[in-house]
């Protein structure tokens, strides 16, 4: 099965799980109904028999009721959970027709300065990042930009390819996970209060009497207020109390409420946490990777699952502290708070130390599986292959991942040792920028670990560095030839310095005059090779392929040209060798009216 009939084939089974889910809804309500029916009934038909036979069949009815509410919400719990999974069938099916801008672009994690990111459109709208994003919790998404921005070594990219073959074949498990993830999304800054508050020490723990006083005073309170409802005591000793207590829980809330308000707002993604623990410690794992994130979840005695559950429950426990109706009561009697903050002081005892393998392992299964379901969506791509060294790159049927397959033309790269500058010389809009961008972008799946846009690809593990978007900045003072020459100068160190790198460069210094441009590409032409770099160029300045003469076997000379009929430019889009010979400006210029 194609990747769209298999999510045609999920969305009419999750629409059979829904309406089978609807159907119990409905018959839910009329529990409930035909229940609370049969309590008054019960009311009206045994008050003659006394009163112990309505209180016993109204509480045994009630408890039914309870248990039938408990359900309902289950079940509607289900129907969500159907939803969100119908849902991403759907984006899948669209994404799988170009249309995948319903997923976030990671705008947020562009840098301002980095070697490659804003040129090759690594974030931001219509970009790689959203073209990959299946992440939900915030530390998966940047995860998966971290990947995106810095290259991993040869064995890390191999284990992740591993890890996202296997990944690949679990689309149910994949989609349960994200599923649970879009139940609440976990943020940055919930993990990151958790370890402030991690970091702090456990005052009330510190205090070895409250060990016994969260027992003995409580006995007490509730003892007199009993014994007070009972008439067993003077009512006024029964105030006495009341107010004495009442005042110890006044002042214990405020030591608990700085504690409280760290911790409060984030139950519902600890449940999260909690259900894509569960997904996580149940499956079933073979790559290395894989099972190594698993093992973070692993805690002596019981899973994380019921760790994270534990502490979610407790802050639900706590969050009672809002509701003033409830929570006076319970301060009085129990010193509900004082529970509750020793708890949690127990909690983070025990726990701690593995906090932060939690929600780490969790970004990094959100961010494989977005390689996955890559890999999954487009089973015709291949996974590059690595040879070690500086420097090889060899690819077939190379295109770029954004551009539809229906419009997309594949071409080719062959650059097999160091010292090479591989000139790329054609018309206006034959396709060089595209080319580049389609090397650079698929050298950066490669180093992320995924798969790539092409039917082979073998090449050296190197880091990539590019100059061809190129802007002005106002509130620098920086014009747009400076900005280039800064990134230039960027270039020029790094080789200098004996670095691996990769270089892809457009129009090199297109912010000033024609002959200084020759002049200077030129001179940085002759300093790569001498230097032992590599680069692709694209030029409309064909004259600087005369530099093969200088450089014989140094210089790759490939073209994009345009065929010409009539006045109307047709492309091709293929990569070919030698200089191009062919030019479309003027008759572009023709078009929008400029006599020439």
């Amino acid at each position: 099965m194609t990747p769209s009939e298999i999510y045609s084939a999920r969305l009419t089974e999750l629409a059979e799980q829904k309406r089978k889910l609807n159907k119990k809804k409905s018959r839910f309500g009329l529990l409930r109904f035909g229940n609370i029916a049969l309590m008054i009934a019960m009311f009206y038909f045994l008050w003659s028999f006394g009163i112990f036979w309505v209180i016993t069949s109204a509480l045994i009815l009630l408890a039914v009721f309870v248990r039938l509410v408990y359900r309902d919400l289950d079940n509607k719990a289900a129907i969500a959970h159907v939803d969100h999974l119908i849902s991403i069938n759907e984006s899948e099916t669209q994404a799988l027709n170009g249309n995948y801008f319903q997923f976030k672009d990671g705008i947020q994690f562009l840098p301002k300065v980095h070697a490659y990111a804003a040129d090759l459109d690594i974030f931001g709208s219509a970009s790689l990042f959203q073209f990959l994003n299946r992440t939900n919790a915030e530390m998966g998404a940047a995860q998966l930009a971290e990947w995106l921005l810095y290259p991993a070594t040869v064995t890390q990219i191999q284990k992740r390819q591993e890890a996202v073959k296997e990944l690949s074949g679990k689309l149910n498990w994949m989609q349960e996970l994200r599923a649970k993830g879009r139940e609440a999304h976990i943020r940055q800054s919930t993990a990151n209060r958790l370890q402030e508050w991690l970091k702090e020490p456990a005052l009330f723990l510190a205090f070895k009497p409250w060990r016994w006083l969260r027992i003995v005073l409580p006995l007490i309170s509730s003892g007199f207020f009993i014994a007070g409802v009972a008439g067993w005591i003077p009512i006024g000793y029964m105030y006495i109390s009341l107010f004495v207590f009442a005042s110890i829980a006044y002042q214990l809330n405020k030591v608990v409420a700085p504690v409280h308000n760290k911790l409060s707002g984030m139950v519902d993604e600890m449940d999260t946490l909690s259900a894509s623990a569960v997904l996580i410690e149940k499956e079933s794992f073979q790559s290395h990777l894989l099972m190594h994130l698993q093992k973070m979840y692993a805690s002596p005695g019981t899973k994380a699952s019921k760790h994270i559950l534990q502490l979610k429950r407790i802050l639900d426990r706590f969050d009672l502290r809002y509701n003033v109706v409830i929570s006076a009561p319970l301060n009085i009697l129990l010193l509900w708070n004082l529970q509750q903050v020793l708890a949690l002081e127990q909690w983070k005892q025990e726990h701690k130390e593995k906090v932060n393998d939690w929600f780490e392992a969790l970004g990094k299964f959100e961010a494989l599986v977005s390689l996955a379901t890559l890999h999954h969506n487009h089973p015709g791509w291949c996974f590059p292959e690595f040879r070690e060294g500086y420097f090889f790159i060899q690819a077939n049927g190379l295109g770029h991942p954004l551009i539809n397959p229906e419009k997309r033309v594949d071409n080719f790269i062959d650059v097999e040792a160091a010292g090479k500058i591989m000139l790329v010389t054609g018309s206006n809009m034959a396709g060089k920028s595209t080319y580049l961008r389609s090397v650079g972008v698929n050298v950066v799946l490669a180093m992320a670990g995924g798969v790539v846009c092409a039917s082979a690809l073998m090449m050296s593990p190197v880091q990539l560095i590019s100059s061809m978007r190129i802007a002005d900045n106002l509130e620098e003072s920086t014009s747009t030839f400076y900005a280039e020459l800064k990134k230039l100068k960027a270039i020029i160190e790094k080789v200098n310095n004996g670095e691996a790198v990769f270089i892809l460069l457009d129009e090199i210094l297109r912010g000033t005059n024609s002959l200084d441009r020759h002049t200077g590409s030129a001179a940085l032409i002759r300093q790569l090779i001498k230097k032992n770099a590599v680069a692709i160029i694209a030029t409309h300045d064909v004259s600087l392929a005369e530099i093969s003469n200088e450089f014989p076997g140094h210089i790759l000379n490939f073209h994009f040209d345009v065929q010409v009929e009539k006045e109307e430019l047709y492309f091709d889009y293929k990569l070919k060798p030698g200089i191009c010979t062919s030019l479309n400006a003027s008759i572009l210029m023709k078009k929008i009216g400029i006599e020439l």
